[in-house]
């Protein structure tokens, strides 16, 4: 199955970004990396993303300020943290600020493809209501 959406996959952690994103490409889906928040933000600038995949822990920004700043200039952008190091407060305060899911590092790829999938077609329905 074809996707014609974005996913930019944000995480500090080189060797797991550049894994995600090849896997995630191999399955035909128009994946981009970054390596920090503020890069993803600079990106997200230049290009509209319909889904975030944002590891909580980063040095600099981490995943909770930045994705305060995606949902101030992209309402409609889904967001899905990665939360590893035990950290379910992040991914539950990532909830209250709009995130759509949280998945527990080390990633199930087909339950990260599939909640991709979810919350692509979230913001579908999103912009589809406000038309």
């Amino acid at each position: 199955m074809a996707a014609n959406f974005n996913i930019l996959i944000v995480d500090d952690e080189e060797d797991f970004r550049v894994t995600l994103v090849k896997r995630l490409q191999k399955r035909n889906l128009q994946v981009f990396g970054a390596e920090s928040g503020q890069k993803a933000l600079n990106l997200m600038e230049a290009m509209v993303f319909d889904v975030v995949v944002l590891d909580v822990k980063m040095p600099g920004m981490d995943g909770i300020e930045t994705i305060r700043e995606i949902k101030k200039t992209n309402p409609l952008t889904e967001v899905i943290l990665l939360t590893g190091h035990a950290s379910m407060e992040s991914g539950i305060e990532g909830m209250k600020l709009g995130a759509f899911d949280y998945v527990m590092k080390p990633v199930n790829i087909d339950e990260l493809l599939e909640k991709i999938h979810q919350a692509y077609e979230r913001k579908l329905i999103q912009e589809h209501e406000r038309q």
